[in-house]
């Protein structure tokens, strides 16, 4: 059993069964609770386990242990070079590859799992974990595919088990700030919203490489692939270029969308949205035809994605997203000079009776004409999390130490599900707006056309499914490489 585990590619279905025994009804209790009155147990820390513990994953453990109510038990990374500084950082850690063999053979010893892969991982790596009975955060996006946030949102509430997606901004002070200011009526009813970035800020819209070097010896490539078809290594594609390729990342929208759009979601409730479309830039290879590359996100797009009337809405509301140094127009209550955003990111919110924006992560909020800042003062209502967008990570390990559903987190799937879903129904709409057909003009001459660019894509929630463009519905749920499953 041990052996076959091992395999890149192998099922997690198996260890799974083997572990579910030993784990079933598995909950985080403080230890003293455990040894009754006047009992000092040796640790009362959460137990935390990394799945990708390099870049962004080597920051997210250091802020859990910097709360000072977590211990790193374990490090998984299918590349030894990402992995040396949180080794070094935390050397009592047991080190794993394969995160498989870890949750395999150290369940019964691990609390909770920190997930900061490649987009395409998050969904089998999380499901694993919660199936195990374990909390799970969970780096943003969620998940690659619609269908993975859909089932992992549902997997969080019927494992009982503390979700976090590491979307900071939504323990900010800005979105509470936005929100305080659109409930007491500062800006009537928002019926449009943009967001903007000037990312990707690696290549997109590119050719795959066609020169294949050696893997590292330092690197598991076939386990790095984990559910995406299989190709030959290249290259400048890790620590971060995986994002432009669709096969690993989800481009733009997925590197930035959840820090965009959470303040929008949380002040007017948004939740799944009707419709989409979308345009697409990219690279011109002569007069008549543009270079077309499917497997590379385009260099820059613009969705439209409408959301139905809500309890904080009088209409349906129109969010507008922007990337690749695509800007809205300025407001005109906006200065000629006055920063717009924060002049590569933004948020706008357009209402009835007025307007307010906010940088990434809904930082900076402000009042557009910006004097209305100095005149209106609105009293504070809603509770700040401690230390902000950093204490994000601590919320969740108490979220974890005190069990499900005893404590409000910023951003568990029940609310991040739903906001990822919203960021890869824009990516499905962009997607197919970047498939190329082709057709011969009265000369003869082969011309390649876009048929999905710009067109309305209805979205039945309740089945996920596009329904008057079939096409688009490859986009909702990947096929895994064979040996991969979601175990749902």
């Amino acid at each position: 059993m041990e052996e076959e585990q091992k395999k890149p590619g192998n099922s997690r279905r198996n260890f799974i069964k083997t572990v579910a025994a030993a784990s079933a009804g598995f909950t985080i209790v403080p230890r003293h609770v455990l040894g009754g009155s006047g009992y000092r147990a040796p640790s009362d820390k959460l137990v935390i386990a990394g799945i990708g513990v390099g870049g962004k994953g080597r920051s997210d453990l250091r802020h859990f242990y910097e709360s000072g109510k977590a211990e790193i038990g374990f490090l998984c990374d299918v590349d030894d070079r990402q992995s040396v500084e949180s080794r070094k950082r935390f050397p009592n850690a047991k080190y794993y590859t394969d995160w498989r063999e870890m949750l395999d053979k150290e369940a019964k010893h691990i609390d909770a799992v920190s997930v900061s892969t490649p987009d395409h991982n998050h969904a089998v790596m999380a499901m694993a974990a919660m199936q195990l009975g374990k909390h799970v955060y969970v780096q943003k996006p969620m998940t690659h595919d619609i269908y993975e946030a859909r089932k992992l949102t549902e997997a969080a509430k019927e494992y009982e088990v503390v979700t976090q997606m590491g979307n900071q901004g939504a323990s900010g002070d800005g979105v509470r700030q936005l929100q305080e200011w659109y409930d007491a009526g500062v800006i009537g009813d928002v019926h449009t919203v943009k967001c903007w970035t000037n990312r990707p800020v690696w290549p997109q819209g590119i050719p795959w490489p066609s020169v294949n070097p050696p893997v590292p010896n330092e690197l598991d490539w076939d386990l790095w692939l984990g559910t995406a078809p299989y190709k030959e290594y290249v290259d400048n594609l890790i620590p971060g270029s995986w994002r432009g390729w669709w096969d690993y990342g989800t481009g733009a929208l997925g590197d930035l969308g959840c820090h965009l759009m959470e303040a929008p979601f949380r002040v007017l409730n948004l939740k799944y949205a009707t419709d989409v479309q979308a345009t697409v830039g990219s690279i011109y290879t002569d007069f008549w035809d543009r270079g077309v590359f499917p497997e590379s996100c385009p260099p820059s797009s613009n969705a439209i994605l409408t959301f139905p009337k809500t309890d904080k809405t009088e209409g349906p509301v129109k969010f507008h997203w922007m990337d690749g140094g695509i800007k809205p127009e300025r407001p005109e209550e906006l200065g000629a000079t006055e920063l717009f955003g924060d002049g590569n990111s933004g948020i706008l919110f357009i209402g009835t009776e007025g307007k307010m924006m906010a940088s990434e992560y809904a930082a900076n909020p402000r009042l557009i004409p910006l004097r209305r800042n100095e005149e209106v003062n609105i009293e504070q209502k809603i509770d700040r999390v401690p230390g902000g967008a950093d204490g994000h990570y601590a919320q969740w390990v108490e979220g974890c130490i005190a069990g499900y559903g005893n404590m409000e987190l910023s951003a568990p799937f029940e609310k991040s599900g739903p906001l990822t879903e919203a960021v890869l129904m824009a990516n499905l709409a962009i997607r197919v707006a970047d498939i190329p057909k082709q057709r011969k003009d009265e000369d003869g001459d082969i011309h390649t056309y876009y048929p999905g660019s710009n067109i309305r894509l209805l979205w039945d929630n309740d089945n996920m499914k596009v329904t008057n463009y079939d096409e688009a519905n490859r986009f909702v749920k990947r096929d895994y490489r064979d040996g991969w499953s979601l175990g749902v």
